[in-house]
């Protein structure tokens, strides 16, 4: 895992335990699992749009500022996804081990194989 994914997860489990008045993190593990989830459904449609703002300004050859955007978004839906990993008691560790167990599986395949 990378040096920034292991040190946030280890601040991320960290405020679990901390004060919900003095951190954001712990605010969302107090309103719990719903309220973290609400969170990740509003920045995923963030990115989504960020995606298709960034999409139709490269066409139109003034993409940069997009590509900001789509950037600070993702973050934010990744963030909002460790926040959840770490909610249910999870990390992103487990995540990057999952994705190289489909290294060499093609998508079409490992798609099928869930669905047996």
């Amino acid at each position: 895992m990378s040096d920034i994914l292991n040190q946030l997860t280890d601040i991320l489990e960290q405020r679990k335990a901390a004060d919900p008045d003095t951190s954001y993190v712990a605010q969302l593990h107090a309103k719990g699992i719903n309220k973290i989830l609400e969170k990740i459904g509003e920045e995923a449609t963030e990115t989504v749009i960020a995606a298709k703002d960034f999409e139709l300004a490269r066409k139109n050859k003034q993409a940069e500022t997009e590509k900001s955007a789509l950037i600070a978004e993702t973050a934010d839906l990744w963030f909002h996804s460790l926040v959840m990993l770490s909610h249910c008691d999870c990390n992103a560790n487990e995540v990057l081990n999952e994705l190289a167990k489909r290294f060499g599986v093609s998508g079409i395949v490992e798609k099928a194989a869930r669905n047996q």
